[in-house]
């Protein structure tokens, strides 16, 4: 099994910024690919941002260019650098560990294990 736990949630003001961690342990002997997902209330948990296990990045479009996925070492331990926030990029993210097909990077489907969220609210 594996385990994720996410940090660094919080309220920032429009205009600010936030880096969010996620530690995975457990089953974490082989490097995966990792995302970020986001839930707001009454949304469906969408996309934020991924890393394959080459290292090549995905971002979904109204993030680009503000949120930076990186990983921290040479497992399975990545941040989410998100600059310049807007209030609608308040919500609940995500970590979540790649188990499925590369083709299904940006898609839910492709992610077997889930963190429990961190709040992020951003204020106009």
């Amino acid at each position: 099994q594996v385990q994720l736990v996410e940090s660094g949630g919080g309220l920032v003001q429009a205009g600010g910024s936030l880096r969010l961690s996620c530690v995975a342990s457990g089953r974490t002997s082989t490097k995966y690919g990792m995302g970020w997902f986001r839930q707001a209330p009454g949304k469906e948990r969408e996309f934020v941002a991924a890393i394959t296990k080459n290292d090549v990045t995905h971002y979904e479009d109204s993030v680009k260019g503000r949120f930076t996925i990186s990983r921290e070492n040479a497992r399975n331990t990545v941040s989410l650098q998100m600059s310049n926030l807007k209030p609608e990029d308040t919500a609940v993210y995500h970590c979540a560990l790649h188990t499925g097909s590369l083709l299904w990077i940006m898609d839910r489907g492709g992610y077997g294990y889930w963190g429990q969220g961190t709040q992020v609210t951003v204020s106009s």
